[in-house]
């Protein structure tokens, strides 16, 4: 099922008499348009203007194309809890059975916050690195955090049987919990704030004691390009003696993981960082199977939001009021999405928005509609 027919689905928040364009129609049309290159509802508006006869053959346009001040009136009026869940089922349907690493994270978008506005919208989404596609996404609240948008986003998702990865704001008691208890694994970044768990844990490293012993938990790797150097070499160790009472009241923590990154550019001093994870795996899991899944915690940032940026160029766009910010950046994650997982052409998410602007059969091809 298309993500149009999933659609079709989200109640018109309109009364009747107001209405004279159709919600699924104003909905499709903005889908397709930022699909082809459109960035805001002036260009969505254009958009249909330009491709009205071809757009009717699959929407219903009694009144013809929307302007664009009904796009923005009904983007800000639309629940975007209902476009998320609809966004989601989709979402679910082209992932199937999800493996591999899934990394959290989140993004503001910068172009939602205006004056003296506390903060911009702020996504969290999931980002099955290894297969390339997005899971889900859900807005922080407003007064709160990534903490409280975490768990919501978990709940919507199916990670048996996945490694989980997340930054130290999610390096969280119940976060590890809800993880464990639906069967994943989670590796997750400890830092200061975690206190005790990260002093603990630096000085067990920081003894000859912390060096593991035998080569399926030490793991080395160099990386050249870019005018750098780097090499990263990876320690999995048992949780510490020191450690244990307070491992207790983390489900499934199973192993403390050392990370040491060593970068030479040139014209530059050599950099020295060091990094902490807990982790569920157990302590005699191969380090380079450890290692693979925090460098694929970067994808979400590499592919994800760096695409989102840049080809989609999210920040950009100029969006304040009501549900306006949070509807138009699932659209374009939607967008990215089908973008990014046709494999007919080999060229970047920005050359494939051009031409679906350019050639609407590749613009069915990416909606998975014909005749």
């Amino acid at each position: 099922m298309s993500l149009l027919a999933h659609l079709q689905s989200i109640p018109d928040p309109r009364i009747d008499r107001t209405r004279c364009h159709d919600l699924q129609a104003i909905l499709a049309i903005a889908l397709c348009a930022t699909l082809a290159g459109a960035d805001n509802c002036l260009e969505m508006a254009e958009f249909g203007e330009q491709h009205q006869q071809w757009l009717a053959r699959f929407v219903s346009l009694p009144c013809g194309i929307p302007s664009h001040d009904t796009f923005a009136r009904v983007l800000r009026l639309l629940d975007a809890q209902q476009l998320e869940s609809a966004c989601q089922q989709w979402l679910r349907q082209v992932a199937g059975q999800v493996q591999g690493t899934v990394a959290i994270d989140g993004k503001s978008v910068r172009g939602s916050r205006k004056g003296d506005a506390p903060r911009a919208l702020h996504m969290v989404s999931a980002w099955a690195a290894d297969m390339g596609l997005l899971l889900g996404q859900c807005k922080v609240d407003g007064k709160s955090n990534e903490i409280t948008a975490i768990p919501e986003l978990l709940r919507l998702l199916h990670l048996k049987g996945c490694i989980v990865t997340i930054d130290a704001i999610g390096c969280q008691k119940i976060i590890a919990e809800q993880l464990h208890t639906h069967g994943a694994d989670y590796v997750l970044s400890l830092k200061a704030n975690q206190r005790h768990m990260h002093a603990v844990v630096q000085k067990h490293f920081g003894t000859p004691d912390g060096d593991v012993p035998g080569k399926d938990n030490t793991y080395a790797e160099c990386f050249t390009g870019h005018g750098r150097q780097e090499h990263r070499s990876y320690k999995v160790s048992p949780i510490p003696q020191a450690l244990a009472r307070a491992a207790a009241h983390w489900p499934g923590l199973a192993s403390v993981v050392q990370v040491v990154r060593q970068r030479q550019q040139a014209d530059k001093p050599a950099s020295n960082e060091v990094s902490y994870y807990l982790s569920s795996l157990p302590a005699h899991t191969p380090a380079h199977v450890v290692a693979r899944s925090i460098r694929a915690h970067w994808s979400v940032e590499n592919q994800l939001h760096w695409s989102l940026d840049v080809a989609m160029r999210e920040d950009a766009s100029q969006s304040y009021k009501d549900q306006g910010p949070h509807n138009l950046s699932l659209l374009r994650r939607m967008a990215l999405q089908m973008l990014k997982s046709d494999s007919s052409v080999k060229i970047g998410v920005q050359a494939k928005r051009k031409r679906a602007g350019w050639n609407l059969a590749y613009l069915e091809q990416l909606l998975g509609i014909s005749d």
